[in-house]
């Protein structure tokens, strides 16, 4: 029998054996704790565990699986919260108590829930990877959808079972490959979760996520399947926009993984959640959540392990056709964890201390989102959009995790600490920020919607730019001497700023806004920017403008607070502006005229 030679921290050395593979799982010790091999040497096999290893000493045994670390796949994922290696916390905690035991032996999924099955094949239909062969209401808002596995050859189908209720163990269906082999099938599957799961084909990234947050959708939108990050210094509130895209976005199914965070942000987390109705369903927001909790006192190996977890859990739902948003917070986090084992391994460091495989690790994570027609006979569309928070020490982002991170995310929401300061949330700067999905998403909208989207978004970033300029000059010699068309400008981007940008996350209307009411909020703003610049052409005085129109810009400003029902209140502004700008005209040339 295999034993441990040395234990250094979370890492462990078994000397002179041939019995273990790469990426290998394991179990450590008389406790049997969970492991993986990551280094197979002549001499040593070293093994990274996902547990504590207070107490655990040299000789004691250590026992091959022959399998990779697995995630396991079926009906009970969703709606239940697991630590980095797919444990149930819910479920440890009536084993162990409030803290862990090490070798805590629990199933990931619930062996004697039994779920209401619906076959979808008979006896005589052939199979390929991927197709669906029965169904089951995983909670009220997802069918869980039971698929042939990747790795299977397929075949004929040569016994089902009635439809009924069923444990996820229970077999419900045979198949017989062209080899003669039988296979037989159940409602779960494992899969490696460092090995990305295959799929028919990639699709391009048009379609935008609509999150409801207005910066987001407007000025730096993301496209489902695509790639986003999210840095940040402390206090910023990288993790409040996190939750914010996690609540509202239109995703069907929502994967969080606090990576290494405190643990009463995952307890806000739970919280907010359970509490949360779905605007669309006006169901729990938890019939659609996975949470994946690794916080900072846990085991750091499996805080590596998390997001490869929660990666691996939202490919398979992308499988059976859904779209997929998972939110890692924060991927610095993940990082340190790698570098504390790579220190361990006593690996060459490369910046600041980080394996020198750090950029390509980042780049593995975010190539696994996307969107792409799925593995089957009948091939279905689903998306990962994977949005990623950073934590850079001191706000500084030209470390090596935030730039390694850049160099592969299509969108970049810089949170910018003076915003946060003055209480202007979400906190992203729409100047240094970017999104290479703008393009498409512009032409998408205005495809599909039949309005001029893209022209509506330039003219409003071009305002901001230019009120960027302004600044610098009014900051050399003051507001007064800018022309009034300028000020107009200054008062334009203001407005853009404060009534629509600046979003109030615990008001129960402006948390969420609907893609029509910000086309509405934004028309008026841009339409009063337009009237207002005709009305001084025409000869009217900027105080005149100013003075005339200053409960309208007050309603304009109170627009983000009325209701989603009440749209038609907000969209009807937008005549009265043009109606009040020229009342203001034709008031100025009557008092020209008697003067």
């Amino acid at each position: 029998m295999d034993k441990i030679y040395s234990v250094n921290g979370p890492v462990v050395k078994v000397a002179d054996t041939k019995s273990f593979a790469m990426q290998e799982m394991v179990y450590v010790g008389k406790k049997r704790l969970i492991g993986e091999v990551i280094r197979v040497q002549s001499d040593f096999t070293t093994i990274q565990v996902y547990e504590g290893t207070t107490g655990l000493m040299p000789d004691e045994p250590v026992i091959s699986t022959g399998a990779p670390m697995s995630a396991t796949l079926g009906p009970g994922i969703i709606n239940n919260i697991f630590d980095g290696i797919e444990r149930p916390l819910k479920k440890l905690e009536e084993v162990s108590g409030a803290f862990i035991a090490d070798g805590a032996d629990v199933s990931s999924l619930d062996t004697e829930k039994k779920y209401p099955v619906t076959m979808t094949v008979k006896t005589g239909d052939k199979l390929s990877a991927g197709d669906i062969y029965c169904t089951c209401p995983e909670t009220p808002l997802i069918t869980h959808k039971c698929m042939l596995s990747p790795l299977s050859k397929g075949g004929e189908v040569i016994w089902t079972a009635e439809n009924g209720d069923y444990t996820i163990n229970d077999v419900v269906a045979k198949i017989k490959a062209p080899n003669g082999a039988v296979e037989e099938l159940t409602l779960c599957q494992k899969w490696p979760i460092r090995t990305s799961r295959p799929c028919k084909n990639r699709l391009p990234i048009t379609k935008p996520l609509v999150t409801g947050q207005r910066i987001v959708d407007t000025i730096l939108p993301v496209a489902k399947g695509g790639t986003a990050a999210i840095p940040g210094g402390f206090g910023t509130g990288k993790t409040m926009t996190q939750h914010q895209l996690a609540k509202w976005c239109d995703a069907d199914i929502i994967v969080y993984i606090g990576c290494g965070e405190r643990g009463n942000e995952m307890t806000q987390v739970l919280e907010e959640f359970s509490e949360l109705i779905d605007p669309k369903t006006q169901r729990p927001l938890t019939d659609r959540t996975v949470l994946i909790a690794n916080t900072s006192n846990m085991p750091v190996a499996a805080r590596e392990a998390s997001i490869y977890t929660g990666i691996t859990l939202a490919e398979y739902y992308r499988d059976m056709g859904y779209h997929i948003a998972i939110m890692a917070d924060s991927t610095s986090r993940w990082a340190e964890a790698l570098r504390e084992m790579s220190g361990r391994l006593e690996e060459m460091p490369g910046d600041e201390g980080y394996p020198a495989y750090l950029g390509s690790r980042i780049a593995e994570y975010y190539e696994r989102a996307g969107r792409v027609k799925t593995l089957g006979t009948t091939a279905r569309e689903g998306s990962i959009t994977a949005i990623g928070a950073v934590s850079p020490p001191g706000g500084d982002i030209s470390e090596p995790v935030t730039q390694n991170t850049l160099r592969i995310v299509k969108v970049f929401w810089g949170l910018d600490a003076q915003l946060a300061q003055r209480r202007h949330f979400p906190a992203i700067n729409w100047l240094s920020s970017y999104s290479l999905y703008q393009d498409e998403v512009g032409r998408y909208i205005d495809l599909h919607e039949q309005i001029s989207w893209s022209e509506k978004v330039t003219r409003a970033m071009n305002l901001l730019q230019k009120e960027s300029e302004l600044q610098e000059i009014v900051r050399l010699v003051g507001l007064d001497s800018l022309s009034e068309k300028d000020r107009l400008t200054m008062n334009a981007a203001k407005m853009i700023r404060e009534d629509y940008l600046q979003q109030n996350a615990f008001d129960e209307v402006d948390t969420y806004t609907s893609f029509s009411k910000q086309v509405a909020l934004l028309t008026n703003i841009l339409t009063f920017d337009q009237e207002s610049q005709k009305a001084l052409e025409l000869g009217a005085y900027f105080t005149e403008i100013m003075e005339g129109t200053v409960a309208l810009r007050d309603r304009i400003a109170r627009s983000k607070f009325i209701h989603e029902d009440q749209l038609a209140t907000i969209q009807a502004l937008k005549e009265e502006i043009v109606e009040t700008l020229h009342q203001i005209v034709a008031k100025g040339g009557v008092d020209n005229e008697r003067d």
